[in-house]
C-alpha cells in the first residue's frame, strides 16, 4: 500500500499525515504536489488539513480546482481509498465528491479540543473496525457540516454517516457537538464507501506519545485493503 499525501499551498497538516502513515500506521506514503497530473504508482489518497489558499472564497474552494484533483476523482471512481481530513474534507465537498458543505462554527470561534466520535456506519472500509468511541482532536473555525433535508435523509437512509460527535456515554447531544453540525455529523462517506471526509484529525492521535492511538482504528483501514 502506497498513499499519496496531497500537498497544497497553505496546508499545514501534510507532515502530520505523512509521519503518522509511515511510522504509526505502517504504510508507504509520499508527498504529491498539487500540480501533478498523475497518481500512477499510488493506491490511496490522503487530502490533509490546513488553510489552503488562505481559505479565500470558501474553505477548499480554490484547492478543489487543483490539477491533481482530476486524479483523485479517478481514484474515487475506481473504488480506491480516499480520505480528506479537516480542510481535506472541505475540499472533497467543494469538488462534489462528497455532499454538503462546511460553514463557520455556530459559536463563530475557532475550536481546538479533543472530542469523542461514534461510528454510525459499520460496513465501510473506514468504519468496520471502529467498535468503540474514538477520542480525536479537532482544530477548525469552519467545521459546521450542513446539507439540505433531502441530502440528510439520503445520507441516513443509505448509511453514509460515518461518524457523529458524542458524549462519554455515546449519546449525540447538542453539548457534545463542537461546531453546530447538522445531526452531530463529524464525517460522511460516498455511496461506494471508499471515500471518507471528516473534520476531526485521526492522524494526530496514532501514538501514545501524542495522547493515544484511537486514530489507528480509522487509519488502519489502509493496511487492510488490497493494493491494486
Amino acid at each position: 500500500m502506497k498513499v499519496a499525501v496531497i500537498q497544497l499551498p497553505g496546508a499545514n497538516c501534510d507532515q502530520d499525515a505523512l509521519y503518522s502513515l509511515r511510522n504509526d500506521v505502517g504504510v508507504g506514503a509520499e508527498y504529491v504536489w498539487h500540480e501533478e497530473t498523475s497518481l500512477a504508482g499510488y493506491d490511496a489518497v490522503f487530502v490533509p488539513g490546513g488553510f489552503t489558499y488562505g481559505d479565500y472564497l470558501r474553505c477548499g474552494a480554490m484547492a478543489s480546482q487543483a490539477p491533481v484533483m482530476d486524479e483523485v476523482r479517478r481514484f474515487v471512481s475506481e473504488g480506491r481509498p480516499v480520505i480528506g481530513v479537516c480542510n481535506g474534507f472541505q475540499i472533497l465537498c467543494e469538488t462534489g465528491i462528497l455532499p454538503g458543505a462546511l460553514l463557520l462554527n455556530a459559536a463563530e470561534k475557532f475550536v481546538c479540543k479533543t472530542v469523542r466520535l461514534k461510528a454510525v456506519n459499520r460496513s465501510s472500509m473506514w468504519t468496520s473496525g471502529v467498535d468503540q468511541l474514538v477520542r480525536t482532536p479537532i482544530a477548525h473555525g469552519e467545521g459546521r457540516y450542513i446539507c439540505d433535508e433531502d441530502t440528510l435523509k439520503s445520507l441516513q437512509d443509505s448509511d453514509r454517516i460515518a461518524f457523529v460527535y458524542v458524549n462519554e456515554d455515546g449519546d449525540a447531544t447538542s453539548e457534545a457537538n463542537p461546531n453546530g453540525s447538522i445531526a452531530n455529523i463529524a464525517g460522511v462517506l460516498n455511496p461506494q464507501g471508499n471515500v471518507l471526509g471528516m473534520m476531526p484529525h485521526p492522524e494526530r492521535i496514532t501514538n501514545d506519545l501524542v495522547g493515544g492511538t484511537d486514530g489507528l482504528l480509522i487509519l488502519q483501514a489502509l493496511k487492510l485493503v488490497n493494493a491494486t
